[in-house]
């Protein structure tokens, strides 16, 4: 479980570093992987379904660093 812990906060450092634009096509990417996912699951065609899990937890991820990083801005203005 550590294990798992300590990649997660590493995956976190590593998306704090890129800028908002690529947080942003990340995001994209990952919405659309989700929607084959989810289709995919739908027609019994899923070979790895924790994958959706991972796909829902970096997105979430992502949108709290968005709003992270808009209400520091909101704070500076």
């Amino acid at each position: 479980m550590a294990d798992k812990k300590n990649t997660s906060s590493a995956k976190m450092e590593d998306m704090r570093t890129k800028t908002d634009d690529q947080l942003e096509a990340d995001l994209g990417d990952l919405k659309k992987e989700a929607f084959n996912l989810r289709f995919q699951a739908a027609t019994n065609q899923l070979e790895k379904p924790s994958r959706m899990r991972e796909v829902r937890r970096t997105i979430a991820q992502i949108k709290t660093l968005q709003t992270e990083r808009a209400s520091a801005a909101a704070e500076k203005a």
